[in-house]
């Protein structure tokens, strides 16, 4: 590759030749957004440590949903916020729980749109923990029949797709079986197959109030500087029937994210998570950053390193910055 017969720049010099040779695209379509669902009438509520974020009570969340699909945003992923919590969660698998009969309610008015849901007991408890407790240990296998009850809920109500992130051994397993039982079995199940025991998920926990009351997580989240127990962890949801594989936070796991993608072939999901998201606004309030460059520079990074969709807080600026696109 002699100098001066190769030049790289000859496919730098404008925008037009740039965008015909970009080897990756970011678009709409693979967007997700969150977002967190209360009970009551009239609420949205902004998240302080998330600007820009809100807790909706169904009606208001009705508008967010319209403005969602002008948008070209096809996909939510929801959470719920309950009006009361116990050691067992039980509002995360009531049938009149916050998230199932909002499922409802989007299904009724939004047929087209597509509903991922997350199952967990985390925000449901109230020790905060996303299994039942005993003697203060977090129990695996009694969880998981309370996981598989929260996603058949979830079908029942008309979710499109059920997304255990819990990481408790077996869940993907549990939920699958459940869900073929009932008749449920064309629904998807998007698992957190490789869910980091971050420090990134703080304006998340603040937003739905469901930081541990004691302890940590990290005896059933993954150590941060494990990358070989990862694939371990995703090959055991790909064998108990996962569909989607996602891999959170993204940003400081984007060799995951890769790593997966080139093992396993299938639809790979990572999520952009809140702590991600916060620390682009609050630098950008500051004007120690390009907002929407930063913006468009993270989305792409995680595509370029396999994703195949994004859960993002930034759907909807990135929306708009691709329909000018």
């Amino acid at each position: 590759m002699a100098f001066p017969i190769h030049r790289m720049r000859r496919l730098r010099q404008n925008e037009k030749i740039r965008s015909l040779v970009r080897e990756t695209r970011l678009s709409v379509e693979q967007l997700i957004y969150p977002i967190f669902v209360t009970f009551g009438k009239g609420i949205k509520s902004e998240i302080k440590s998330m600007p820009g974020n809100y807790r909706f009570s169904t009606d208001l969340l009705m508008q967010e949903i319209e403005e969602l699909l002008k948008l070209g945003i096809n996909s939510i992923i929801l959470f719920g916020i309950p009006q009361s919590k116990d050691a067992v969660g039980s509002e995360a698998y009531n049938p009149k729980g916050i998230i199932q009969e909002t499922i409802r309610e989007i299904k009724g008015r939004f047929p087209e749109l597509i509903v991922i849901t997350d199952v967990c007991i985390d925000e449901y408890t109230d020790h905060g923990h996303c299994g039942l407790i005993k003697d203060g240990e977090i129990l695996n296998d009694e969880t998981l029949d309370l996981l598989a009850k929260m996603a058949l809920t979830h079908a029942e109500a008309g979710a499109d797709i059920v997304a255990p992130s819990d990481m408790m051994d077996g869940r993907v397993g549990a939920i699958r079986e459940r869900l073929d039982e009932f008749g449920f079995s064309n629904i998807p199940i998007m698992a957190y197959s490789a869910k980091y025991a971050s420090a990134f998920y703080g304006p998340f926990r603040e937003a739905a109030d469901s930081a541990p009351k004691f302890g940590d997580r990290k005896t059933y989240q993954m150590d941060l500087a494990n990358g070989n127990e990862a694939l371990r962890e995703v090959e055991l949801d790909f064998e108990e029937g996962a569909d989607i594989l996602m891999v959170k936070p993204a940003l400081s796991y984007l060799d995951i994210i890769y790593r997966v993608k080139e093992e396993f072939r299938l639809p790979v999901a990572a999520y952009n998570v809140s702590g991600e998201y916060s620390m682009v606004v609050a630098a950008a309030r500051n004007d120690w950053i390009e907002r929407e460059r930063m913006v468009m520079e993270i989305l792409l990074s995680i595509r370029r390193a396999g994703a195949d969709m994004i859960l993002t807080y930034h759907a909807k600026e990135a929306a708009i910055m691709l329909a000018k696109d």
